[in-house]
């Protein structure tokens, strides 16, 4: 009983160990982008511009703005990619979607019990911030769904400049969650 006792006391050690050094360096990591973000801030995208930015993928692992969700105390800077690296320590824009602030749908994801935890108690009508090195973008939240994994519908491009966030669902889940949480969000101001 004490060598179950002694190996139970160790495999504890070992995890809130390994849960402290991925936290930390999660926050490091934020700090380091919003750094990053804070020095590349340029005057305010044009609507050619941000349709030439868009136009144009990002490198992997690159910065890609701070969403920011005031009511809900949520911000976060994300990284392109959505790879267990990128998610790691931050959430991560979808590949081959548009970029905040242009004509299509930006979509960015998290872990439901990291960056995008909060989205959990996400209204309709809350106000999204999406800050870019190329502009400031407001986006208001117009609805929520719940989808299975395989429900890429969510990811599709948009005529009208659209925000999506997912995250995986439901929030209290443990393990590989069997269902997903969709944001969707219309611009309503910055450019185009």
């Amino acid at each position: 009983m004490r060598a179950l006792e002694r190996t139970l006391f160790v495999i504890a050690a070992v995890a809130l160990a390994w849960y402290a050094g991925v936290t930390i360096d999660a926050a490091r990591e934020q700090a380091a982008l919003s750094r990053e973000l804070e020095s590349s801030r340029v005057a305010p995208a044009t609507v050619s511009d941000a349709g030439a930015h868009a136009a144009v993928p990002l490198a992997p692992h690159s910065m890609v703005g701070r969403i920011e969700i005031a009511r809900l105390r949520l911000s976060t800077v994300a990284r392109e990619g959505v790879d267990t690296r990128t998610l790691r320590a931050s959430a991560g824009h979808v590949p081959g979607t548009a970029l905040p602030g242009a004509s299509g749908n930006a979509a960015f994801a998290a872990h439901r019990d990291t960056f995008f935890a909060a989205l959990k108690d996400v209204r309709t009508g809350d106000d999204i911030r999406v800050t870019t090195p190329g502009g400031d973008f407001h986006y208001l939240v117009t609805a929520t769904r719940i989808v299975d994994p395989g429900e890429v519908s969510v990811l599709e491009p948009t005529h009208d400049a659209t925000l999506t966030l997912v995250t995986c669902y439901p929030f209290d889940y443990f393990g590989s969650a069997p269902q997903r949480f969709v944001v969707r969000a219309r611009l309503v101001s910055g450019a185009p």
